[in-house]
């Protein structure tokens, strides 16, 4: 392991109150042991980062028995239990994919203004380097890499992109940012990389590794969107649950992940949006945002490149 490829702490900016925070990293210890000792990362690499470890460890958490976790990880994480749908929850699993209660999170409903698709700390990037690369942790994953075609890439070669990650203990649907209408989704096999800072540090192209889900959406303002679903340790399922072909509306439920910290990838045109200052900023000196679902984070330019 070389030294850059630990991380100390990993810290992000709450938007809601503009302070810098330390991240209470879901099974820290395990993470760490996985991705920077030696012995930890054949253990992770031999047995865990398969779909079949992934798969029965998300069936242990539909277990009825399963919800006696629940209270222990909403005093961990500081879960505010008010916004969700239900009451109470038949399993782990239930509760981690909780809808919220109407009304609890409102999209932005001016046009020009684009909402944050999922509920995590978003990275932005207003160009991308070389044009068809995605920077990550130092890395330059090509959009080929990530969406697993050439075709698929090429409207985004020179655009803009936003990388949103999904802590274990975050809201974890995920919703179309506008109106339009999506492909069908395309799936991807890899492997189950966690998607934390600590594990990027280690493998930064692993959302190019890691399973994955890639919808083309046909957005009626910011033109075309490369929608990417990143699979990660113990997320077993990505569930979509929209009608592909079939208009949406903004703030429209497009899927879920199961059990798991995650990943969305939104791929944009060239000129189509231009992110918030505050996000450009914090983002070019790799600091995470924490944002909410519905939010803005951006808006349209005028202009969209055919």
């Amino acid at each position: 392991m070389t030294p850059e490829a630990a991380v100390s702490a990993v810290r992000y900016r709450d938007r809601v109150s503009g302070e810098v925070v330390t991240e209470t990293i879901f099974s820290e210890r395990e993470l760490r042991w996985f991705y920077e000792d030696p012995v930890g990362s054949r253990v992770f690499a031999t047995l865990l980062n398969r779909r079949a470890f992934c798969w029965l460890y998300g069936k242990l958490q539909d277990l009825p028995s399963s919800r006696r976790k629940i209270r222990a990880f909403v005093a961990t994480h500081g879960i505010d239990v008010a916004e969700a749908e239900q009451p109470e929850y038949p399993s782990f699993n239930a509760f981690f994919s909780r809808r919220l209660r109407p009304g609890a999170r409102p999209f932005c409903p001016d046009p020009d203004d684009f909402p944050s698709p999922g509920e995590g700390k978003v990275l932005v990037f207003p160009r991308l380097e070389d044009g068809d690369r995605l920077p990550v942790k130092g890395a330059r994953l090509t959009l080929e890499a990530l969406l697993g075609s050439a075709d698929e890439a090429a409207p985004f070669v020179g655009g803009a992109a936003l990388v949103l990650r999904l802590a274990p203990y975050d809201y974890h649907r995920f919703h179309f940012p506008d109106d339009g209408i999506p492909a069908a989704t395309r799936e991807i096999p890899g492997r189950y990389h966690s998607v934390s800072p600590i594990a990027l540090a280690r493998v930064p192209d692993l959302y190019a590794r890691n399973r994955r889900q890639v919808t083309v959406f046909e957005s009626r303002h910011f033109g075309r969107i490369g929608y990417v679903e990143v699979g990660a340790i113990c997320v077993g399922t990505i569930i979509q649950t929209f009608s592909p072909g079939q208009p949406v509306s903004r703030g429209d439920e497009k899927g879920y992940f199961r059990f798991g910290g995650s990943t969305l990838v939104l791929l944009f045109q060239p000129g189509a949006i231009e992110f918030d200052d505050d996000l450009v900023r914090d983002s070019a000196e790799g600091l995470e945002v924490q944002v909410r679902v519905g939010s803005r984070i951006g808006q349209r330019r005028r202009h969209v490149s055919p």
